[in-house]
């Protein structure tokens, strides 16, 4: 991308994150102000060190955190080593069943902790290197939704690959089978996405569908 491209879509994206602030703000007020309890399930999908795992849980809920990445994952099982109801999975959410390459920030060298959050199952996200990757087990949503009924809360964290997860919960219905879903997008990491987001957003929209917050972050 040549210099005045760069520098163009820079000013988009710092246009575009400026009018999303007041929905982001509104979307973590909401988040914060979900009361779960005792007999409540919520998955975490994108867990990372377990921040937000912690505070689904904090009321007594079940909470099933995914997360693939293998720093990120050991420093997740050791925070929540002391709470019975959260559930640690070492594999990454996708529409797909097997194996599948995680890539790595391209920073992830100089500390692996830090970067894990940035890492993707897309190749194409902008902050990553596409050569270097970890090999990672995958688990389908849609089966974990129906394997364990009624879900209150669903939060979806997966660097550029959420527009995909969701469009997989709405083909297959079990969208249906969650109270609510807050999702954080990537619009301008990956190429296309910012297509892909707003194509998701009308396909809610058309589709009747209010439970599913698209500004978390």
């Amino acid at each position: 991308m040549n210099p005045i491209s760069s520098l163009a879509l820079k000013l988009v994206r710092q246009l575009y994150g400026l009018s999303k602030v007041p929905r982001q703000r509104k979307a973590m007020r909401a988040f914060a102000e979900l009361r779960l309890g005792p007999g409540d399930i919520a998955i975490d999908c994108g867990a990372n060190i377990g921040d937000v795992t912690l505070a689904m849980a904090s009321g007594g809920a079940t909470v099933h955190a995914f997360e693939p990445f293998p720093e990120a994952f050991a420093v997740l099982q050791q925070r929540t080593r002391e709470c019975p109801n959260v559930h640690c999975h070492q594999r990454a959410v996708s529409d797909r069943p097997g194996p599948a390459k995680l890539f790595l920030h391209r920073h992830r060298s100089a500390d692996p902790l830090e970067h894990s959050s940035g890492s993707s199952l897309l190749s194409t996200k902008h902050n990553l290197d596409p050569t270097r990757f970890v090999d990672v087990d995958t688990v389908i949503l849609a089966d974990v939704i129906s394997e364990l009924g009624q879900v209150q809360l669903l939060k979806i964290d997966v660097e550029g690959f959420e527009a995909r997860l969701l469009n997989h919960l709405l083909d297959s219905a079990d969208i249906h089978a969650v109270d609510q879903v807050f999702c954080e997008t990537h619009e301008f990491k990956v190429a296309g996405l910012y297509r892909d987001v707003q194509r998701l957003r009308e396909r809610l929209a058309a589709e009747g569908i209010e439970h599913v917050n698209l500004d978390w972050c």
